[in-house]
């Protein structure tokens, strides 16, 4: 009997935190675009300037007979938005506490969903970002470096899941520290700057030299986007590097929750 009680009060807890992290994700998503008049478009903005800008330098000023994959765009916006996923909720994470200290100490919710709603509404705008891809790969179909289809775009809700996974894990081990060391928010974004040319974002993973294979590996961004790449360009999926991106990915993940639980509490004295 006990079991069963124990079974339900465990849905019961299930069903309300999921209620409020769609409320709280909803509510940002409606605060950041409510007001603005782009709205939606200001989520494909950001990447699809930057790609504009990579595409110009790289095959109109430094064009030196095609070293990237061809279309040189879909390559370009195939890690560039899920990058945007990833850079927004570690830049957001360093806010997650300061910006919304009254509500997180004043409601018993949760506080991993303070976390966790940056993933889920940065992963919206990501998933609703997609078309563009689509946009640019019908748009090439009329050049000389058509953009097809490959059978692996089904693996990209596995790159999908295990970009989640390693955003949120990053940024439970963010969110409380930056409480404590207040520096620690300008480090992050030195470090996500770095992280940016250290991971096959401008460039494929074969144009990474041998001697940096192993520490290209150990990034877990590279297997990931690597399978994101590959609905394009299926020379690009390395299933080594996948697997490698996996467990690292789940390190990081249990890292990031063992660092919340123990800081939180000193976190709502702080905030």
């Amino acid at each position: 009997m006990s079991a069963v009680v124990h079974a339900r009060q465990t849905r019961s807890s299930f069903s309300s935190y999921r209620h409020s992290l769609w409320l709280l994700t909803t509510r940002d998503l409606k605060v950041r675009y409510s007001t603005s008049f782009l709205g939606y478009f200001w989520s494909i903005l950001d990447p699809l300037v930057m790609a504009g800008i990579y595409w110009v330098v790289f095959t109109q000023i430094f064009d030196r007979g095609k070293p990237f994959e061809q279309p040189y765009i879909v390559f370009l916006l195939t890690a560039l938005l899920p990058w945007t996923w990833f850079n927004g909720v570690v830049s957001d994470a360093t806010r997650a506490f300061s910006k919304e200290a009254k509500l997180i100490r004043s409601t018993k919710i949760p506080r991993t969903i303070w976390v966790a709603r940056l993933v889920l509404s940065k992963g919206i705008e990501f998933l609703v970002s997609l078309p563009v891809i689509i946009f640019f790969a019908l748009i090439s179909q009329v050049t000389a470096d058509p953009a097809h289809l490959h059978w692996q775009v089904v693996l990209v809700p596995l790159a999908v899941v295990m970009e989640a996974a390693l955003a949120l894990g990053v940024a439970l081990i963010v969110a409380p520290l930056v409480v404590f060391f207040n520096d620690l928010e300008r480090a992050i974004k030195l470090g996500l700057r770095f992280l940016f040319y250290a991971s096959p974002i401008v460039y494929g993973l074969e144009a990474v030299p041998n001697h940096l294979r192993l520490l290209s590996a150990v990034n877990p961004i590279s297997g990931i986007f690597s399978i994101y790449r590959a609905s394009f360009f299926p020379k690009e999926l390395n299933w080594s590097d996948v697997g490698t991106s996996g467990i690292v990915t789940a390190v990081i993940l249990i890292v990031g929750i063992l660092v919340f639980r123990r800081t939180v509490p000193t976190v709502l004295k702080e905030i």
